[in-house]
């Protein structure tokens, strides 16, 4: 199994940056496809970014593409996402997730099998 281990959550003014981090344990995070979902107060959680095993492909939501930047350091089981321009409407719990390797990393929260805590980031107006 692979357990993921979110950090870097915090509270940060509209316009800021944040990066957030999840480490991997148990297998290699290069046997993955991974990914990043947030649950927003009184929302389901949605879709904000997913990379494939070797990252060549990244995928983001258009409410967050420009903004945000996912990327992987496969050597240090680690995946990343660099948060600029930081608005209230991203204040949510952030989760990484890691599921199977496909021909193209998928934005649906069912193909990924394992999910971190999840993270806190709040955006002040």
């Amino acid at each position: 199994q692979v357990h993921l281990v979110e950090s870097g959550g915090g509270l940060v003014q509209a316009g800021g940056s944040l990066r957030l981090s999840c480490e991997a344990s148990g297998r290699t995070s290069g046997d993955y496809d991974m990914g990043w979902f947030r649950q927003a107060p009184g929302k389901e959680r949605e879709f904000v970014t997913v990379i494939n095993w070797n990252s060549a492909f990244t995928y983001y939501s258009d409410s967050v593409k420009g903004r945000f930047t996912s990327s992987r350091d496969n050597a240090k089981n680690t995946l990343y996402l660099q948060m600029n321009s930081l608005k209230p409407e991203d204040t949510a719990v952030y989760y990484c997730a890691a599921g199977p390797k496909r021909p193209r990393p998928s934005i649906y929260q069912a193909a990924y099998e394992y999910w971190g805590q999840g993270t806190q980031v709040t955006v002040s107006s």
